[in-house]
Parts: structure tokens; sequence; C-alpha cells
């Protein structure tokens, strides 16, 4: 109206689709369906004053996740009251927002996930995967803790981000660390090592017990392709001829199965020349049986 147009000059527009309504007060000026950029912005000017965008909608931007939400997340000032819209969750909190379109930090947007996470994988996994991403680095996301007062979880991120300093990349990786290797008492395993594979290839080794000759490749997805299949075969055959050797576990071995993987790493180091015991992480737990009884 400043620019000289007359409600029914807009009223004209949007009938016409020329431009389109999306909420109250925010319009498109084009027709066709929005990009999700265009989407984002309609979100934030119906916001409002001192509107940042946070959780997923931020992760997508920072770069933390790899998909788009079916919603924007928008967190707007405590003592503001805006009407809710579809397409849009709104949180309240006084966190300022960085770049362009306003955003929560990268820090802020992993304690904010955290925040409203369900379950301790989800937790793992975003602040392995902001740390892993090199989005941001332990002392930034430690900083950012500690200027919490209340936090979910909170005990549970030191721990995950030493582990992350060590060489986890993964919730895969850390419940082995975790779960497999520390609750039965096997040796500690080298991280994320770099080896050269068939044809002279340099590859990352996830696990190695080096004085072993032992090799543990974490598979964190639900099947691979035939060539990475393929890839992975090569790349066994050689630790093998070589005198070594590789066992390769997925989410099912390590999540819901870690005693009994346990136990097999167990065997394997021992074959190789291990003069260690292992532990039985609770009543139950078949590592217990593995050893002699004196």
């Amino acid at each position: 109206m400043r620019a000289g147009l007359t409600p029914d000059k807009i009223k004209f527009r949007v009938r016409s689709g020329r431009w389109q309504r999306i909420y109250p007060g925010v319009y498109l000026t084009f027709s066709g369906k929005p990009r999700r950029a265009a989407l984002i912005w309609a979100a934030m000017l119906h916001a409002g004053r001192g509107a940042v965008l946070s959780h997923e909608t931020a992760a997508e931007l920072h770069g933390l996740i790899d998909k788009q939400s079916d919603v924007v997340h928008i967190s707007i000032p405590p003592e503001r009251r805006i009407r809710s819209v579809p397409g849009v969750r709104i949180y309240r909190s006084a966190r300022a927002g960085i770049r362009y379109p306003s955003r929560t930090t990268v820090e802020d947007t992993v304690l904010d996930l955290i925040d409203v996470a369900t379950t301790f994988d989800d937790v793992c996994g975003w602040v392995t995967k902001a740390l892993a991403r090199r989005l941001t680095d332990p002392a930034r996301l430690r900083k950012a803790i500690a200027a919490r007062g209340r936090l979910q979880w909170k005990a549970d991120l030191r721990q995950l981000i030493g582990a992350a300093e060590a060489g986890d990349e993964s919730v895969l990786e850390f419940r082995y660390t975790r779960d497999v290797e520390q609750a039965h008492g096997l040796p500690n395993s080298r991280r994320q090592v770099l080896d050269v594979g068939p044809g002279g290839r340099r590859v990352r080794r996830d696990r190695v017990y080096p004085e072993f000759r032992v090799i543990i490749e974490l598979d964190g997805t639900l099947s691979h392709p035939p060539e990475s299949k393929w890839r992975d075969a090569e790349r066994d055959n050689a630790v093998t001829a070589a005198g070594g050797y590789t066992l390769r576990y997925g989410w099912k071995h390590v999540r819901h199965q870690a005693c009994v993987t346990a136990v097999e790493v167990g065997k394997m180091l021992r074959r190789q020349g291990w003069k260690g015991r292992l532990r039985s992480c609770s009543p139950g737990c078949p590592a217990e049986e593995q050893e002699p009884r004196h």
C-alpha cells in the first residue's frame, strides 16, 4: 500500500491468480508452485519480529540434514504470540539468529534438536553428524551446553562429545565402542585408520586391532548396492590375503546383539594372540560363558 497499491488491486491480483495468498497478510507475487526458499520466507514473514529458523529447518540450511522437513520450524521471542498456520511449527526462544535468512547457530540447532529428541540414538546422531561434517567442534558445543540452564540428555552429551573426539563418526560406531568393546572388556581398537586397499586405493577402516591384524567394518545402512558389496568383498579379501581378518557388522549386530558380537570379536582376537578376558556386561551375558572357571 505504501507503494501505491490499493486493497482492491491486491484482491484483483489474488483472484486472477497472479498473486497467491499463503498466510494472512503474506502473498506470493507470482503464480505456480512455490519453491522451498519461498515457503521458508513466507513462514518467516508470517512469524514476524524476532523470528529465527530453528530445529529441522535450521539443520537443513546448515547442511546438518540432507532432507527437507514437512513443515518450517521457527522460534519466536517468548513474549510473542502468533496465529497457528498450516506448514509452520512455532517454538518460543530468546536465541538470536545468524546469516540470511536468520537461523539459530549450528550449536544451538544441535541442542534444540537434542532437547526434543525421544531416543538416545537420535541424540547421538545429531552430535556425531555435526562433528563428522565439521559444522562445529567439541569446544563450541561444550560452550553452548554450558550456556543453557536446562537441557535434556545433558549428562550424556559429555560422553558423546568425548567419543566423537576419539573418532566415532556415527551412532553405530559409538554403540560399538560403548556396548561391544568397553562393556565386555575387549581391547581398545584404533578408529578411522587410513589403509591401502586393492589397486593401491586409500581406504579408511572403521576399527582396527593392529597388534592382532583384525579389522572391524561397521555398516550403518540397511543394504548395499551390488557394486558397493563387491568393493567391500575386495577389501575383505585383500586383508585376508595379507594374513589378517575382517569382521563386518551392521545395526542389528551392534544395537540388538552386542553381547554376541563381543563374543565373536573376542574369539577372533584370541585366535590372533589376545590374552585378555571377556567381561560379562549383565546377568545372562554370553561373554561369561566364554571364560574358564577356576
